[in-house]
């Protein structure tokens, strides 16, 4: 006789579903940005608002999201944008007026920020809406190299890193399919 796991998988979705996530952003008045009560993620900004920051780890996560990632690989992707808007104001402007038009949307819809909105399908209804955007096609572009070019990231997902310097992948296990036989 077959047997069923009975036990609630948790993932990332059911956490946001049940709202405990969205009590545990907090932003500081001194620039820190931070997760609580777990502490996945910190990060101070200095050019760009704290809520700016909190709303782009978001939507970094909705654009690109996997259930194996944590915050921190999100915050690390986001985090030079504030390094960038220091030395250019254009692209500061571009991602503070980006976040208010995609809190004003969110509000539109659903009467509340971005950030704070707990569905996940309801804030991609929300990206959907702004997806033309310059602001939208910035984030969603730097995003795929920000986030999938960190090493930590790679492990996640099996990938082994760059083997140019060991000679390539001819003798590195590129005919190696062990893993389809156990699938």
């Amino acid at each position: 006789m077959r047997t069923i796991d009975k036990r609630v998988k948790v993932t990332r979705r059911n956490f946001l579903k049940s709202g405990a996530a969205a009590a545990g952003v907090t932003a500081l008045a001194s620039g820190t940005v931070a997760i609580a009560p777990s502490g996945a993620w910190a990060m101070t900004a200095k050019h760009l608002k704290p809520a700016t920051m909190v709303t782009l780890v978001r939507m970094a996560r909705d654009l690109y999201p996997h259930d194996r990632l944590g915050e921190a690989y999100y915050a690390r992707a986001v985090e030079p944008y504030d390094g960038k808007a220091g030395e250019n104001p254009d692209l500061k402007q571009l991602i503070e007026d980006g976040v208010v038009g995609l809190d004003t949307a969110s509000q539109a819809k659903y009467a509340r920020p971005y950030a704070d909105v707990v569905e996940e399908g309801d804030r991609v209804a929300v990206l959907k809406s702004i997806e033309s955007t310059p602001f939208f096609q910035k984030v969603r572009g730097d995003m795929v190299v920000a986030l999938y070019n960190q090493p930590e990231v790679w492990v996640k997902f099996g990938y082994e890193g760059s083997s140019a310097e060991h000679g390539g992948y001819l003798e590195r296990g590129f005919d190696d399919i062990d893993w389809l036989k156990n699938a």
